[in-house]
């Protein structure tokens, strides 16, 4: 007979820890290889065609039904594991890389010839650590006969494509309990937080070619156009509300500097803690790209490629997720894994951080809902629709750098995968934990209603448009 969750209301106990910790520790090898493949192909958001089909095929061979395609994004997946009725825990997993950061799994500045990409934010950690760590859950279950619901979500294209955004606006999370997820860090720590709102555009200017020395008077530069946006925007950035920033890069300039360009582009990026500055303030650049255009007697199009909320932390989950994480512990390294962080760690400013940081767990403390500054992830979108929980764990060289080539290496070495160990480990702690007490949803969910407030009807920020499945184009070709 199955264990009917409701009815059992007491802490998840140290033998379940063990057994829970176990079960990691028995799908470890299959965790490592698929993020070691993941790093290999180092694929771009919504181009993650090999890095989904490794994540998918595990979750199927261990149990799971795998529905892949969902929400218009290819390589988006939903996998679920079902035994009776109870809650419903979903737990996220990433497999996007980055650009420009291609990187060997070596602990000097070394790129790779075959790839211009590189996980600088250890997102292949992320998604095979996610799938042992719902794996290690599920085998829980049925060991104890838990009634309730384990789900996996694929999320894709989590680097600027929003991917979350369009399932979170396909209603796939509206029957979710709670969700779980974990990113790849410099510590162990369940710390809550926030992070801000953006908005991420591409300007597309058009004119007219013409010989740039010949006839320049015949040409209308596009190029032109962009500097003059940019020039505003630049000058705009003192008549902003505090913690706002604003970013962009010339994804296309032209061709040849003797040819007028007839069409140029510029990515932007506007952020704010405030999800209603960011649209103002996106909305005032939009203005001034109208100017750039008709000072430069071109046209402009504005295609709209992101747009997330700022994250609501949840103190219920996150003191859950922390005892989790303490009853797991900090990560050990071997001499060989202590070696690569000291080299690693001369080029890192200030010759990097405390290398023993990695095996402790920093201590908790209320979640931080001011988020000032720093970046923006669409997970927060999920955590406006259902009570939400993160952490991090060392999966990097302490004092390393966001986005970084030190990232890289350390997210394609053991160095990296003992991080995953840990979060694996502590996401299916915490899941176990929930299941054992509903009432832990059931707080979760009121903090949830208090932060969000009453009446609250999510609205995508990215309004009706399809997934950019196109956004990583290079060089913003027509």
């Amino acid at each position: 007979m199955l264990m009917a969750s409701s009815a059992i209301a007491a802490p998840l106990n140290a033998a379940q820890k063990t057994q829970l910790k176990a079960n990691v520790d028995a799908y470890t090898p299959q965790m490592n290889e698929a993020a070691l493949k993941i790093w290999d192909y180092a694929e771009l958001g919504y181009l993650e065609a090999k890095s989904t089909v490794v994540l998918q095929d595990q979750l199927k061979a261990a149990g799971f039904e795998v529905k892949a395609g969902v929400a218009d994004e290819p390589t988006a997946f939903v996998a679920s594991f079902k035994q009776g009725k109870g809650p419903v825990i979903a737990i996220l997993a990433e497999f996007d890389a980055l650009p420009g950061l291609s990187q060997a799994a070596a602990p000097t500045k070394t790129p790779r010839p075959e790839t211009d990409n590189g996980h600088g934010c250890g997102h292949n950690l992320f998604g095979a650590a996610s799938v042992a760590g719902a794996v290690a859950l599920k085998e829980w279950m049925i060991q104890n006969k838990v009634q309730g619901e384990v789900r996996v979500y694929g999320t894709p294209a989590e680097e600027g494509g929003s991917g979350k955004v369009y399932m979170v606006r396909e209603g796939l999370f509206n029957d979710v309990d709670v969700t779980l997820h974990w990113h790849p860090g410099n510590e162990n720590s369940a710390r809550q937080g926030t992070s801000m709102a953006n908005i991420s555009g591409k300007f597309r200017f058009r004119g007219k070619s013409s010989h740039a020395s010949g006839a320049p008077w015949a040409g209308r530069s596009a190029l032109d156009g962009v500097e003059v946006l940019d020039t505003a925007a630049n000058f705009m950035r003192e008549h902003i509300p505090d913690g706002t920033r604003i970013h962009y890069v010339i994804t296309n300039g032209g061709k040849a500097p003797n040819v007028v360009p007839d069409f140029a582009e510029v990515y932007y990026y506007v952020r704010n803690s405030d999800p209603k500055i960011v649209v103002s303030v996106m909305d005032r650049i939009k203005k001034a790209a109208d100017g750039a255009a008709m000072a430069t007697e071109t046209t402009v199009e504005f295609e709209q490629t992101g747009g997330v909320y700022n994250l609501l932390p949840n103190d219920v989950l996150g003191k859950v997720m922390h005892d989790s994480l303490t009853s797991v512990g900090g990560i050990t390294w071997t001499p060989e894994e202590t070696e690569f962080a000291k080299t690693l760690a001369k080029s890192l400013n200030g010759g990097g951080g405390d290398l023993a940081s990695v095996g402790k767990v920093q201590s908790y403390a209320p979640a931080d809902t001011k988020g000032g500054v720093g970046g923006s992830t669409d997970v927060s979108d999920i955590s406006w629709v259902t009570p939400t929980v993160g952490l991090s764990t060392a999966t990097f060289v302490p004092g390393s750098a966001g986005h970084s080539w030190q990232n890289v290496a350390a997210a394609g070495s053991s160095i990296g995968l003992k991080g995953a160990a840990v979060a694996a480990k502590t996401l299916s702690i915490t899941g176990a934990e929930l299941f054992m007490n509903p009432k832990l949803i059931a707080d979760a969910k009121a903090e949830l209603n208090a932060r969000r407030g009453d009446g609250f009807q999510y609205k995508a920020m990215v309004g009706d448009r399809k997934p950019p499945l196109d956004y990583r184009k290079p060089g913003g070709a027509e």
